[in-house]
């Protein structure tokens, strides 16, 4: 019904209506008994699928990306769409309203949207007032970044971050510090190993027993990544989200949309992305979780991620071409995936495709 009937109908609308009216309805349909109703059409459960990963209970590997619900909108809705966990954000210290509209686009043929938003979000002050005290059906991450502001520099950058992460922290089953948005003027300055050293230095003064994740671009070099991955460990960083969005067209067809700036989500991701996660498990030999994300569209795509390293997955393009049944239908493959190569856990398929790790 969705990609015969729905999609061609939203398809012809601006991309960031269709989004805007998504979350209007969805935090509708939060406030009734209307969200229950859907679990029962879209949740599927099955314990070859659950997980229990750095003290977290994950029913499903599937979680929905940050990007997709800005500002903790969704989150009562998001465990009846079946999904096993959900990251909010990116959210900035100061609120930020974005780029200029149009600020997303839709390349069809390619199953991609240029993503041009520039962190449009409210603010940690407000999120972290909205959230706290909010229990959660479902584990739910919080992505935080520098503020959409390029007169924010250097060590002024590092306190914007801490600042995020001081006000935000304690309310999410995990943070992850997105240092690779790829729609700001300088979303990317933090891939400096010495600017991120210098954040990392003060959050480790004030972390607790929070969990963090480090969100890295698909165009990394290795170089800069072994860079990252050497601050990981040395600030005892618990994962990796890899990857955040391209800015690379290279191999996309023609479209005149690409004259629009902004980074590339979905199908052209996906090649990347693995690599990326294939890299960073060999390299660490499985020392740090991944969460996989880039060009899944069903279990196949899911299931060639984990088996290249990842402990978890997440999607949003997926969901807006495949439609919101996209999550159980994954999910359903994955088992069935799983029966085929003999596991009885999803844990157990991680890198399992890969033979050998990088010295």
């Amino acid at each position: 019904m969705y990609k015969n009937i729905l999609r061609p109908i939203l398809f012809k609308l601006d991309s960031e209506f269709v989004h805007n009216r998504f979350i209007f309805l969805g935090k509708f349909l939060s406030a009734t008994r209307l969200s229950k109703l859907l679990g029962l059409f879209l949740i599927y459960k099955n314990k070859k699928l659950s997980q229990n990963i750095l003290g977290i209970e994950f029913d499903n590997p599937v979680g929905l990306s940050a990007g997709f619900d800005k500002n903790a909108e969704l989150t009562s809705l998001m465990p009846y769409i079946g999904f096993g966990f959900m990251e909010v954000g990116s959210i900035t210290n100061k609120p930020c309203l974005g780029n200029k509209k149009p600020r997303l686009h839709r390349l069809i043929k390619e199953k991609a949207i240029i993503v041009n938003y520039g962190l449009a979000n409210k603010g940690a002050d407000k999120i972290s007032k909205k959230i706290r005290g909010r229990n959660f059906g479902i584990p739910i991450g919080l992505s935080i970044a520098k503020t959409n502001d390029s007169s924010i520099k250097g060590e002024e950058s590092v306190n914007d971050y801490f600042e995020s992460f001081e006000k935000l922290k304690g309310l999410w089953n995990y943070i992850t510090i997105n240092i690779s948005c790829p729609n700001t003027g300088d979303g990317r300055s933090f891939e400096d190993p010495k600017l991120l050293e210098n954040l990392l230095i003060k959050i480790k003064k004030i972390r607790e027993k929070e969990i963090i994740f480090l969100k890295i671009s698909p165009d990394l070099s290795k170089s800069k990544i072994d860079k990252i991955i050497y601050l990981a460990k040395k600030y005892k960083i618990n994962g990796f989200v890899i990857s955040n969005l391209t800015k690379d067209r290279t191999g996309i067809k023609k479209d005149p949309k690409l004259k629009y700036r902004g980074g590339i989500s979905g199908l052209p991701t996906r090649k990347k992305s693995n690599e990326m996660i294939k890299y960073v498990y060999q390299k660490t030999k499985g020392e740090f979780i991944i969460i996989g994300v880039g060009g899944i569209f069903n279990g196949a795509d899911a299931y060639e991620k984990i088996k290249s390293g990842a402990n978890l997955v997440q999607l949003i393009t997926g969901m807006i071409y495949e439609g919101p049944t996209v999550i159980k239908k994954i999910n359903k493959e994955l088992v069935e995936l799983l029966e085929q190569d003999g596991y009885d856990n999803i844990g157990e398929a991680v890198g399992k495709g890969l033979k050998t790790f990088i010295d």
